[in-house]
């Protein structure tokens, strides 16, 4: 698609690429990829505990793209946690902890929507104590937030966890995340990951943790960053809206479309902004158009360094007349 649009002598402008004078972008959709994600993972757990056979108040909730509106999805999960206030959960369900990966624009939306539900915060080091609370409450949810320092350990027992160092040398670090899984009923992912960095999540921890616990605690993996076979090595492939979750065999290997069967359900939808149209596209509207006007005067005919564009979105321009601006030349090498 690249090679023809430059043989069409194009222009072409990645808005997620748009960025400040201190390279912070401007145009993002974590927050409305985390909205989504939390919502459907809701949904999925709600599917699979009726599945099981656990009368559970989350099997009211629909999928985000069924609500007409984020106003709307809002108000639904905010009676699901009137009902949790009220009537409490099943059991088989306490203490119910639903942990977060990550601090950014995406796990900050998904956390949006878990917080209106009762719940209580606690820190990762204290998940074992509320466990092991015989007196934990029926009608409060347990949120955790999980930073870099807690999934992660120097592999050299001599050194400590500096985050710098982590970002540079991740090669020198292992994951200590999957000790928490066994604690946690639902699980969402909401980090930047690439190779080289350690998996929160494997196929092999899974594996175990199924021949530890024949009926896991962990139902739902909600995989919103959805990189595949990445921090989460379960995600097999991306899934649509229309289809959105499949259950993993840890034991086979294997993955099954639905909530239905052995294994753990992952939910891993690959474009949920579009889930919340309305409410992402006057985001990316109200965000973009105080460049109109410029980007409207700017001189296609001239020279990349002359034409005109704001910086902002000069930074965003991959190809111009066809050609590849300077801080994409790079891409050459792939062609």
């Amino acid at each position: 698609m690249l090679k023809k649009m430059m043989s069409l002598k194009c222009h072409l402008v990645d808005y997620e690429k748009v960025r400040d004078e201190k390279g912070a972008r401007l145009l993002f959709f974590g927050r409305y990829a985390g909205l989504a994600g939390m919502i459907d993972s809701l949904w999925a757990l709600g599917k699979r505990l009726d599945w099981e056979g656990i009368p559970n108040p989350f099997s009211s909730l629909k999928q985000t793209y069924q609500y007409p509106s984020l106003e709307e999805a809002e108000k639904a999960v905010a009676m699901v946690g009137t009902k949790i206030k009220e009537e409490g959960l099943r059991p088989s369900l306490l203490p119910f902890v639903c942990g977060f990966v990550g601090y950014g624009h995406v796990s900050q939306g998904a956390q949006e929507i878990f917080d209106l539900l009762p719940h209580c915060e606690i820190a990762p080091k204290d998940i074992t104590t509320v466990f092991n609370n015989p007196a934990r409450s029926k009608n409060c949810l347990y949120k955790v937030v999980f930073e870099e320092k807690h999934t992660v350990e120097p592999i050299d027992p001599a050194k400590h966890f500096e985050l710098q160092d982590y970002y540079e040398h991740p090669e020198q670090y292992k994951s200590i995340f999957e000790s928490y899984l066994p604690f946690m009923i639902l699980l969402v992912n909401g980090i930047y990951w690439a190779p080289g960095y350690p998996r929160l999540v494997t196929k092999k921890g899974l594996a175990l943790l199924y021949k530890n616990q024949p009926a896991p605690r962990l139902r739902v993996i909600g995989d919103i960053t959805c990189d595949i076979e990445g921090s989460i090595e379960c995600t097999l492939r991306s899934t649509q809206p229309d289809n959105p979750v499949f259950v993993f065999d840890p034991i086979k290997d294997k993955a099954a479309e639905g909530y239905e069967g052995k294994g753990f359900v992952v939910l891993a939808v690959d474009n949920l902004p579009c889930e919340l149209p309305i409410e992402s596209s006057v985001y990316f509207g109200n965000t973009l158009l105080p460049f109109v006007p410029k980007i409207s005067r700017a001189d296609f005919s001239k020279d990349f360094k002359n034409c005109g564009l704001p910086p902002q979105i000069k930074n965003a321009v991959i190809v111009y007349n066809g050609r590849l601006t300077p801080p994409y030349k790079y891409i050459e090498k792939y062609f």
